[in-house]
């Protein structure tokens, strides 16, 4: 009984292995398969999206990100390497003779800089004329040559005119009148005098007759036979049109005064650098007879006019000139800091631009390399920025990139794509 019991065991044992094995275990052609992949070399890894790029090593393609595929020996037929539209192979040896150099796309931190040429100019709020106001003669001329600096309230020069000294005849006897009337106790005899005395003052005034001199008038008896006319602002005689024995007239500029304290500077900046410039923003001014010396302004104002010959706006700046080193009708360059932005930058001379597209070469690896057309923006001294095409990091080709061009092209004829590249 004790053996048909270890029989029938055994049985089962066997009977539950065979089940397992039939359902769960791997079967002889899958272990087979396995076990040759075990077996074969890989000899290199690629990107599946991109098969052009090969590594040595695994790990992640490095413009997608993917993970390398590997290539076993007999599986090369599967990967051939296969180039994009235009994609050209070039052997270090060819990348050595044509001068091949790369670099890569980095943000950096852009400021942008108008430069503009400039001119010296009054300030217009700070400028004064001088006019009689009235007919006469010039008697004395205290000023006598244009250039000169005065000081608000230095004499100018001296007239005589026979109406303002009729004028002060009026208020030399409108004042005796005044004075005869104080004790009148008709109230409105003395109200009629101080009314004149007031009206002949009120004419002298409008003369820019001072009160100094109206005072002296009042306080003498005796009238003035030249009056003096003063400098309103402390600055620079601009203009002089007063000469002794002169006969002048109420409409008769006689100087014109600057105060050169500060001073206007008109730049011309270029239309399509417009957008650049607005109310407030610092400038600086350079000069070429003054080289190392920068003055600093601000922009007080941006004409609402371009000149229609030369496309360009007027920005005026101001700028402090305590030294008056600054003079009317000098020349210079003016630079205005428009502010700074992050931007995806690449050296000039690693896009080729026809004009309607723009291509950057990108390095694929194993000697490969890919033409990417690229948006553009803003085009600086030391490089482009790169609106889109290109990510940080992709290594670009920045030097013999037209011979690559061409070999670019001569692939695209072989390919029968040349009508889809534009040249270059």
């Amino acid at each position: 009984m004790k053996k048909i019991l270890v029989i029938l065991l055994v049985a089962a044992a066997y009977a539950g292995g065979y089940g397992y094995g039939r359902w769960y275990g791997k079967s002889p052609a899958s272990a087979q398969a396995a076990t040759q992949a075990r077996d074969r070399k890989v000899l290199y890894y690629v990107d599946a999206m991109h098969p052009w790029y090969k590594s040595d090593h695994p790990g992640t393609a490095p413009d997608c990100g993917m993970k390398l595929t590997p290539v076993y020996d007999g599986q090369q037929s599967q990967y051939e390497s296969k180039l994009p539209p235009g994609g050209v192979a070039i052997t270090p040896q060819q990348q050595q003779l044509i001068g091949v150099e790369y670099g890569s796309p980095q943000y950096e931190d852009v400021t942008d800089t108008v430069r503009a040429a400039a001119r010296v100019t009054l300030d217009e709020t700070k400028i004064a004329k001088v006019q009689a106001k009235l007919d006469g003669w010039i008697d004395q001329v205290f000023v006598d040559f244009t250039g000169k600096s005065v000081k608000q309230g230095d004499p100018l020069l001296t007239i005589y005119s026979p109406e303002a000294l009729a004028t002060q005849q009026e208020y030399l006897l409108a004042i005796k009148a005044q004075h005869l009337m104080h004790d009148n106790p008709v109230h409105e005899m003395v109200g009629s005098t101080e009314s004149l005395v007031a009206a002949a003052r009120k004419r002298l005034e409008l003369w820019d007759i001072s009160d100094a001199q109206i005072d002296r008038i009042g306080r003498t008896g005796e009238t003035i036979k030249n009056l003096t006319l003063y400098s309103p602002i402390s600055g620079f005689v601009m203009e002089r049109n007063a000469f002794a024995k002169q006969r002048v007239g109420a409409d008769t500029p006689l100087y014109t005064v600057a105060d050169l304290s500060t001073v206007w500077v008109m730049a011309d900046v270029f239309e399509y650098e417009a957008s650049h410039v607005r109310l407030n923003q610092p400038a600086t001014l350079t000069l070429d007879y003054l080289p190392g010396r920068v003055f600093r302004g601000r922009v007080s104002n941006i004409l609402p006019q371009v000149d229609p010959n030369t496309r360009t706006l007027k920005v005026r700046i101001q700028f402090d000139n305590p030294d008056f080193t600054l003079k009317p009708d000098m020349y210079g360059e003016v630079q205005l800091q428009a502010g700074g932005a992050r931007k995806l930058m690449v050296p000039q001379s690693a896009v080729l631009n026809s004009g309607d597209r723009q291509v950057v070469f990108v390095d694929r690896g194993n000697g490969y390399f890919e033409p990417r057309p690229v948006e553009i923006g803003e085009q600086r001294d030391n490089g482009i920025e790169i609106l889109s095409g290109l990510r940080v990091g992709e290594r670009i080709v920045t030097s013999g990139n037209f011979l690559l061009d061409s070999e670019s092209q001569l692939q695209s004829a072989r390919e029968g794509g040349a009508h889809d590249r534009p040249n270059h």
